[in-house]
Order: C-alpha cells, then structure tokens, then sequence
C-alpha cells in the first residue's frame, strides 16, 4: 500500500493493524500452551526483575488489557498452576521455566515484527509510534475520568 492510497487513520484501521499481528503472535503461544492474557501477564512479572507484587502486576496488567482484577488474579492463578510463576506471599517470583517460555515466545514475536516491519522507513515507524502513543494516553485519561 503506497501513502497516496492509505485509507485515513481511525478506529478501524488501527483495530486491523493490532488484530493481524495478534492472530500470528496467538500461532504463536498455542503451540506453547499458553494464551494471550498468560503471554502479557508473564511479560510484565519477567520485566519487573526478580520479585513482583502480586498487587502491583495485577494494576499493571488490568491497566494493559482494560480487563478486571479478577480476571488477572484468574490468570496469575493460571501460571502458578502452570508453575510458571510461583507466589510467596504477597511476591511472585517468575520460575526458571516460565522465563524460559518468555523468552522463547519473545524470541519468535520479534521475527514476526521484524517481517511485518521490514522495508518501513524509520521516520515513519517513529511517527506511528508517537500517534499511537497519543491516542493511547488520550483514551487512557477518557477511561479514568468519571
């Protein structure tokens, strides 16, 4: 798609552009047993280091996939089962194995962006980034205010 015949930017196209890469990433993570949810919510206890409050990744979390607190306690419950992650007290801890799977899963969504992204100009990508950003902040405010 040249620019000269790229639709206008708007819900639509933005929902298009996040479902594509979703269903190849979804490929993904059914081969390795785990869901969207468990993928994101692995991801944020991997990036907060060695221990995570339970609370905290829960906020976070909620925050990321605009779901309930329950439904993120449910998948955190998931994980431990799974012993991805193991909970001590109010901490979880992420286990040799879910790292593992964290990185294996993050290992192949990078070569599915690398793929998606290849032969886009920088400078574009930088300016998708900095609109997104912006749309994402202003619906973030609009979701909190009462």
């Amino acid at each position: 798609m040249t620019t000269t015949t790229a639709p206008a930017l708007n819900a639509r196209v933005i929902a298009l552009a996040h479902h594509a890469p979703r269903a190849l990433l979804e490929g993904v993570l059914t081969r390795y047993g785990i869901t969207f949810h468990q993928s994101v919510t692995l991801r944020a206890a991997v990036v907060a280091g060695a221990s995570v409050d339970r609370d905290g990744l829960v906020a976070e979390v909620t925050g990321a996939l605009k779901t309930d607190e329950a439904t993120v306690h449910g998948v955190i419950e998931e994980l431990t089962a799974a012993e991805l992650l193991e909970a001590h007290e109010s901490r979880l801890h992420v286990t040799s194995t879910g790292r593992d799977l964290y990185e294996r899963t993050s290992a192949e969504s990078a070569k599915i962006a690398a793929r998606l992204y290849a032969g886009i100009p920088e400078q574009d990508l930088a300016t998708a980034a900095r609109v997104l950003t912006l749309i994402t902040t202003r619906a973030n405010n609009e979701l909190t205010e009462p």
